[in-house]
């Protein structure tokens, strides 16, 4: 039985190697279709519901992108790759607004942007020039483009009230804008009191902060 076995085998050597390579052929091409698909799905739903929770809590979805020299003549602004989606709300008894990053807003879990919200950590001595950069890099974020430099840049939305945001994102990539935690941490609410909307619920809140 053995050696007929392995007479088969022998016979048909090339006729089962090109089967199996076929095989591997199709599993491989199928495979990234089917990794691909169910991700792609899960993020556009993810997407769409946090743009919806936005809207039903009373903000309005922006897609921004960002752009460098901003301080420049907008003929002279450089678009870079990218874009992110904002969720803004405006107080209306004095028109002020903060932006949240979508995904940042949605998330139960917790991000550094939120956190830094929360925390209130006061601003610190030592910020020269733009008070509300200088506070997000003490909180280790970062809304600056280029570096330090004159040239300027944020995430623009043109035709908007804030044309070129000052996003700070963080590098979990969570972000708020930064006059909005700049404001905060001095007892100030712009737009919305963000802990009434943010799904991460203020951990601060149970120690008494």
């Amino acid at each position: 039985m053995i050696l007929l076995w392995r007479h088969f085998v022998k016979s048909h050597f090339f006729e089962l190697a090109a089967g199996l390579l076929a095989l591997l052929m199709v599993v491989l091409v199928a495979a990234p279709a089917f990794a691909r698909a169910p991700h792609a799905n899960s993020s556009q739903a993810a997407s769409s519901a946090a743009a919806d929770y936005c809207v039903a809590s009373g903000g309005e979805v922006e897609t921004r992108v960002p752009y460098f020299n901003t301080n420049d003549d907008p003929r002279n602004w450089l678009r870079l790759t990218g874009s992110r989606k904002f969720c803004q709300f405006t107080q209306k008894h004095d028109g002020s607004r903060i932006h949240v990053e979508l995904s940042t807003l949605y998330s139960t879990k917790p991000s550094l942007a939120a956190l830094a919200y929360y925390a209130k950590v006061p601003l610190q001595q030592g910020c020269t020039g733009n008070p509300a950069s200088c506070y997000c890099s003490q909180l280790g974020g970062t809304d600056l483009f280029g570096g330090i430099n004159f040239n300027g840049g944020g995430w623009v939305l043109k035709g908007a009230i804030d044309e070129s945001l000052e996003a700070c994102i963080f590098p979990d990539m969570s972000s708020i804008d930064s006059w909005g935690l700049a404001y905060h941490q001095a007892d100030i609410i712009r737009g919305k009191n963000l802990k009434k909307v943010l799904r991460f619920a203020d951990p601060y809140a149970a120690k008494g902060k």
